[in-house]
C-alpha cells in the first residue's frame, strides 16, 4: 500500500513518551512476509517488522480472530520514515477495536513517522540559468495533477501577478437571466496577456466580499478586454458578483516564473520547473509533491449501521495532501466548506488523534462527517493548510451529501467531538476563506485550550443555519482558546468566533480574541450574525479587532457578560438589526478604546437591548458618549440603560502591553465583574510539534 524512505529530512520535533512493547511492528526497512513482531530486522535478517500498513491492518484482524476475548489494546508501532501511499489508508467497521481492547497505531519512542499521500521527485536536471526541471510521464499523461510543492518540508508557491498586491476588476459583466452566475468581467488595460502559455491553467482567484472564486481562464479578448472563464460563480448575489473594484490574482502565470523558491508544472509537456532557493542542491533537498486528496479515511457505513469503533493514532505525522482545481473552477459561498480533509471519519465512533500532526494539506486537515460520535482530536498540530483545520458536522465532496443538508436521523448527526490542547495555525494557504475550527449542523462538541492563528478569514465558526429555524448546533463548548492574527486584511465580514442560529446551551467562554484585520469591514471579535439565539458569551478577553470586539447582526436573548474588549480600531460595539424581541443582555463588560471611533454604531434605535453594570472608559481621558452623542446620564434618562454602569478607568495593570490584569482598587469590581486569568487560554502543553521545522512561509495563492 505504500512505499517508505529514510526520515534523512524530517526533524525530531516532538517530545519523548515511554515506548512500550507493541503487538506489531512497521518499518521502512521491514518486510510484509516477516512476522512484524520485532521492532527491527534481526541480526540473521531472517525476521523483523512489516513494511505496510496493508500488511499490519490484516495481521490486527488475524489478532483480533484468534483473541476474541481481549481486553487489552493491540499496539502497531511506526518506526521513524517516510511512508509515501500508493493509495489512502483506509479503516472500515472491519477495523474497529472495543472499549476494552482499543486498535492503537503508535509511533515508537520519540521517533515521528510520517505518513504522506505525496510522492519525491528526484529525477532532476540542472539548466544554465539552474533552475531544476524534472520529466514527469504521469502528468503528461494526464492521470497526476498537482497545484503545491513542498520543500524540505516547506510550502513553496506558484508564480502569480502582480507580484504583490492585487489588480481590479475594472468593470463588470452583468450575466444573462439564465446564466447560474457570472463568468467574465472586464480588466484594466495591461493586466491579461492572451499570448501567456497555457492559458487554461492561469487560475483568476476573485476575492468577493467573504470568500473568493477560483475561475480558469477559457478565452481572453483584447480587443475588448474581456477574458472570460469555464464556469461560474456561486449565484449572483452582491457577495459573489465579479463587480468593479474587486481584487483579484492571476495564479500559475509561466512568465511571472522567476523568483528563488517559485516552481511551475507545464502540464502540457509533463515537465516540472523548480528555481531553488539559496544553498539548495538536489543532493541536501527533498521535494515532494501530493498524489493522494486523502491521505486516511475512517469509513463505516451509518445507513447499515456499522461504524468503525475504538481506533487510536498517537504521535504519527499525516502529510501531503493534494488539491486540483475543477474543470469548472470553484465558487464556495463561505467558509470553503467544501473541500475535502486529510483525515477524513465518516459513521466513526470513539476514535482519537493524540499527539499526532496534520500538516501541508491541500484542503482541511481533519474533518468529521455523518455518523461521527464520541471522537477525539487532543495534543495535536494542524500547520501549513491548504484550507481550515477541524470541520464537525460534514466530512467534504463525495457521497455524503450537501454541507447544507439537515442530519435525517439521530445515527447521521455528528455529535460529541472534543478538539483539545492543539495548534491550529498557518491556515489558508489555498483557500483563504477557511476557518480553523468550523461546526455545521452538530451540538455537543468541545472545543478547548487550543491556539488558532494564521487565518485570514473567522477562527472559530459555530452553526449553519441562516435564521431561526431549528438548528442541530446547539449545546457547544467554546472555550480557553487562544485566537488570533485573523483576517490580515483579505476578507471581510469575520470573527474571531462567528455563530449562526438558534444555538441553546452553547457558551463561548474563557477566550483570548486578538488581532482582528479585515479588509473592507467587519473584523469582530465576538460575532453573533444570523438568528443566534440563546449563547452565553462570558469572560472573554477581545482587543486590537477592526469594527468592534462585539457584533450583533441579529438574533434573540444572547447573554455577553464579563468580557473586556479592548482597543478596537473603527468602534468599539455593534449591533445591526432591530426585531421586536429581546436581541441580547450587556451586563457587566469592560469597554477600553483610545482612538476617535464611537462606543457604539450602526443601529441602538429601539430599546431591543439590555445593558447595566458595564464600565466604560477612553483611555486618553475623552468624554465618552453613547448613541446620539449622549452621555451616560441622559443615555440612562432616556432609554432606560447602562442604569448601574460606570465611565471611570478599569485600572488595568498594562493594557497598552497586553496586561489586562485588574488592580485590586479597580471600579469594576464593585460592579461585580469577575477577574480571570486569561494567561491559561491556548494549549494546556508547553510542546510545539513543528518547533524545529522551517518556518510556514506568510500568504496565500
Amino acid at each position: 500500500m505504500f512505499r517508505t524512505i529514510p526520515a534523512i529530512f524530517v526533524a525530531v520535533f516532538f517530545l519523548t513518551f515511554p515506548a512500550s512493547a507493541g503487538d506489531l511492528y512497521v518499518a521502512p526497512d521491514g518486510r510484509d512476509d516477516w512476522s512484524g513482531t520485532l521492532n527491527a530486522p534481526n541480526a540473521e535478517g531472517t525476521d523483523g517488522p512489516f513494511a505496510t500498513f496493508a500488511r499490519a491492518r490484516e495481521a490486527v484482524q488475524q489478532l483480533k480472530a484468534a483473541q476474541s476475548g481481549r481486553e487489552t489494546p493491540i499496539v502497531v508501532t511506526l518506526r521513524g520514515g517516510v511512508y509515501f501511499l500508493d493509495e489512502t489508508l483506509r479503516f472500515g467497521p472491519e477495523d474497529s477495536g472495543t472499549a476494552a481492547a482499543p486498535i492503537v497505531y503508535r509511533a515508537h519512542g520519540d521517533e515521528r513517522p510520517v505518513v504522506s499521500g505525496g510522492r519525491a521527485i528526484t529525477n532532476w536536471t540542472i539548466t544554465p540559468a539552474g533552475w531544476w526541471v524534472a520529466d514527469l510521464p504521469e502528468v503528461r499523461r494526464g492521470s497526476w495533477d498537482f497545484s503545491q510543492l513542498f520543500v524540505n518540508d516547506q510550502r513553496r508557491f506558484r508564480p502569480h501577478l502582480p507580484r504583490t498586491g492585487y489588480y481590479q476588476i475594472a468593470q463588470g459583466i452583468e450575466p444573462p437571466a439564465s446564466s447560474p452566475g457570472y463568468d467574465r468581467f472586464i480588466y484594466a488595460e495591461g493586466d491579461i496577456d492572451p499570448k501567456w502559455a497555457n492559458l487554461y491553467d492561469i487560475e483568476a482567484h476573485v476575492l468577493h466580499v467573504w470568500s473568493p472564486s477560483r475561475l480558469r481562464i477559457r478565452s481572453v479578448d483584447p480587443a475588448e478586454r474581456i477574458v472570460a472563464f469555464t464556469g461560474f460563480t456561486r449565484g449572483k448575489a452582491h457577495y459573489v458578483a465579479l463587480s468593479p473594484g474587486f481584487r483579484y490574482r492571476l495564479v500559475n502565470v509561466k512568465e511571472a516564473l522567476g523568483e528563488p523558491g517559485q516552481w511551475y508544472l507545464d502540464r502540457a509537456c509533463g515537465e516540472l520547473t523548480y528555481i531553488p532557493m539559496a544553498g539548495e542542491t538536489p543532493d541536501n533537498t527533498v521535494v515532494i509533491a501530493p498524489r493522494l486528496d486523502r491521505v486516511v479515511l475512517i469509513e463505516g457505513d451509518v445507513a447499515g449501521r456499522k461504524c468503525v469503533e475504538h481506533l487510536r493514532f498517537e504521535g504519527l505525522t499525516f502529510a501531503h495532501s493534494n488539491w486540483n482545481l475543477p474543470a469548472e473552477g470553484e465558487s464556495v459561498p463561505q467558509a470553503e466548506i467544501a473541500l475535502g480533509a486529510a483525515v477524513t471519519a465518516v459513521g466513526a465512533r470513539h476514535i482519537a488523534l493524540e499527539r499526532c500532526a496534520v500538516r501541508h494539506t491541500g484542503g482541511y486537515a481533519v474533518a468529521f462527517g455523518p455518523g461521527s460520535k464520541h471522537n477525539r482530536l487532543e495534543g495535536c498540530e494542524l500547520v501549513d493548510l491548504g484550507a481550515g483545520g477541524v470541520k464537525i458536522g460534514y466530512a467534504g465532496p463525495g457521497q455524503w451529501g450537501d454541507a447544507g443538508r439537515r442530519p435525517v436521523d439521530e445515527e447521521e448527526v455528528v455529535s460529541h467531538i472534543t478538539v483539545r490542547d492543539c495548534t491550529i495555525a498557518h491556515g489558508g494557504r489555498l483557500h483563504p476563506a477557511a476557518v480553523g475550527v468550523w461546526i455545521g449542523h452538530s451540538p455537543h462538541n468541545t472545543i478547548e485550550h487550543n491556539h488558532i492563528h494564521d487565518f485570514y478569514y473567522t477562527g472559530i465558526s459555530v452553526g449553519w443555519t441562516w435564521g431561526y429555524r431549528d438548528s442541530h448546533a446547539h449545546h457547544n463548548d467554546i472555550g480557553w482558546n487562544h485566537v488570533h492574527d485573523i483576517g490580515q486584511g483579505v476578507l471581510s465580514d469575520m470573527g474571531g468566533i462567528y455563530t449562526l442560529g438558534v444555538s441553546p446551551g452553547t457558551v463561548v467562554h474563557h477566550n483570548v480574541f486578538h488581532d482582528i484585520r479585515a479588509h473592507g469591514y467587519g473584523g469582530w471579535g465576538l460575532y453573533t450574525d444570523e438568528g443566534s439565539t440563546h449563547i452565553h458569551m462570558h469572560h472573554n478577553l477581545v482587543y486590537r479587532t477592526d469594527t468592534g470586539g462585539f457584533h450583533q447582526h441579529y438574533g434573540r436573548e444572547n447573554r455577553i457578560e464579563n468580557n473586556i474588549f479592548a482597543f478596537a480600531r473603527r468602534f468599539q460595539l455593534q449591533r445591526t438589526r432591530t426585531e421586536d424581541h429581546l436581541s441580547f443582555t450587556f451586563e457587566r463588560n469592560i469597554v477600553y478604546w483610545d482612538n476617535d471611533s464611537p462606543l457604539l454604531e450602526s443601529n441602538w434605535r429601539d430599546d431591543g437591548f439590555r445593558m447595566d453594570y458595564n464600565l466604560y472608559y477612553h483611555a486618553k481621558g475623552k468624554p465618552v458618549t453613547f448613541w446620539e452623542a449622549k452621555t451616560l446620564d441622559q443615555w440612562r434618562a432616556d432609554r432606560g440603560q447602562d442604569e448601574h454602569s460606570l465611565v471611570a478607568d478599569p485600572r488595568f495593570v498594562d493594557a497598552e502591553k497586553g496586561d489586562f490584569r485588574l488592580r485590586p482598587d479597580s471600579p469594576a469590581l464593585r460592579l461585580g465583574f469577575e477577574p480571570w486569568d486569561y494567561s491559561k487560554a491556548g494549549r494546556l502543553t508547553e510542546r510545539a510539534l513543528t518547533a524545529e521545522l522551517p518556518a510556514v512561509p506568510a500568504g496565500w495563492e
